[in-house]
């Protein structure tokens, strides 16, 4: 296949793949991914056993898989840049040529992050930035400039901050949202929205917190203005799992939003998901109560 054909087919690809996440609140099931259809013809996203889709015609590869928590092919190091193992088999054949291709193209590849069985959090587009035969694992950027580095297995500082700055952006909260969301069945645990476009994983103890670790227990899955809300200690959540809206809100007259969407909140009981350990932490919830109470009185 001619290298512009193949890019155009990868902007379509990830065209859909961004617009499928975004409608499912961030993430896509298995079956979408095997399901993909272009131009009438089937082309799977995912290959249906192995953590890489490698398609016959394309010269580079199109996907990778990583399943974090787990043994898996792929691991995010200390730099921000992401190891992936070679296949198993001929180091210089196969799976391995067509990601070593990548390097010499600059195509872009999706990563998916598989954080749920069935359940993938897709990162795109990521790099294959170069090849370590002594490790036998190649070295993956969340960035495009990273293709244009000299020596992208020595950063500088600055670059190295960069880098775990795009991980936190580009991998961390998304795998959140996905897990959250996810926990709650795609609903907003105060309103009961099931679109997933609307709705958001917040944390109730702050990222960068030391207590606000990117757990499901630490996160609440909320549509977009009671996640703004609660984020202003406009809305709260007790211990106990009962919403409170502020005073001052309560006694405010404005038109149906103000009324239905919080007003009519007061008092409301979450909505919670149906394992235990996903539902949120008491002692977490009783610390930002008591900052939503401060802020209200």
């Amino acid at each position: 296949m001619e290298s512009a054909v193949e890019a155009e087919l990868r902007r379509q690809i990830m065209a859909w793949v961004g617009e499928r996440a975004e409608t499912n609140g961030g993430f896509l099931r298995r079956d979408e991914l095997l399901d993909f259809h272009l131009d009438g013809e089937k082309l799977p996203v995912i290959d249906y056993s192995r953590g890489i889709r490698n398609p016959a015609s394309f010269g580079s590869t199109l996907s990778i898989v990583s399943t974090p928590g787990r043994y898996h092919d792929s691991e995010m190091s200390e730099d921000g840049l992401l190891r992936y193992a070679y296949r198993k088999g001929d180091p210089w054949s196969g799976d391995n040529r067509k990601l070593r291709q990548a390097i010499s193209t600059g195509m872009p590849l999706i990563l998916f992050r598989k954080e749920i069985a069935n359940i993938y959090t897709p990162v795109f587009p990521v790099y294959v930035i170069d090849d370590e035969p002594e490790n036998r694992q190649f070295l993956i950027a969340l960035d495009e400039s990273f293709t244009f580095l000299h020596d992208p297995r020595h950063l500088t500082q600055p670059q190295r901050e960069y880098a775990l700055r795009l991980a936190r952006q580009r991998l961390h909260q998304p795998a959140f949202r996905t897990r959250v969301l996810v926990a709650y069945e795609t609903r907003c645990a105060i309103c009961e929205l099931k679109h997933g476009s609307l709705l958001d994983a917040a944390h109730i103890v702050p990222d960068g917190h030391e207590l606000g670790a990117p757990t499901v227990n630490n996160g609440l899955a909320l549509c977009k203005i009671h996640h703004a809300a609660y984020d202003q200690n406009m809305l709260g959540v007790t211990p106990d799992h009962e919403v409170r809206i502020a005073l001052r809100l309560l006694e405010e007259i404005d038109g149906p939003m103000l009324k239905h969407g919080l007003q009519e909140m007061h008092g409301r009981r979450l909505t919670l998901p149906r394992r235990r350990g996903d539902r949120p932490d008491r002692d977490h919830l009783a610390w930002r109560y008591e900052r939503f109470d401060a802020a209200a009185s």
